[in-house]
């Protein structure tokens, strides 16, 4: 149970320190919130839990692969946005598009990892 809170603490700090720092500068606040801490820190979590070497290459290829489905809600968000459509309605079209871009993602990626 320790193990749980500390990921979930730290895991917290990062999310917390990301919408401060966006507050301030929102090109830092975009530049922490871009690297990929979340995949950085659930890579480290996976190793501690299960020092499986294989396993942590294929998670690691398969946050490669799920990164760019991910884009959607960022390029939809934004021009939504942009083209004056409300913040709530754009952002759910974002979310839809995302979900669509990751049913996408998966089918093509079942298909090349031979139904994995």
């Amino acid at each position: 149970m320790g193990a749980f809170l500390l990921k979930t603490l730290v895991s917290a700090l990062v999310i917390a320190g990301a919408s401060e720092l966006s507050r301030r500068s929102t090109v830092a606040g975009a530049l922490l919130v871009s690297l990929p801490l979340s995949s950085l820190l659930a890579l480290l979590w996976l190793w501690r839990d299960t020092h499986d070497a294989q396993r942590l290459a294929a998670f690691s290829l398969d946050i490669l692969w799920l990164v760019l489905p991910s884009l959607a809600l960022f390029v939809v968000l934004a021009a939504l946005l942009r083209a004056g459509v409300g913040f709530w309605l754009s952002l759910a079209a974002a979310v839809l598009a995302t979900l669509v871009a990751y049913g996408a993602s998966l089918l093509v990626l079942q298909r090349f990892k031979g139904g994995a």
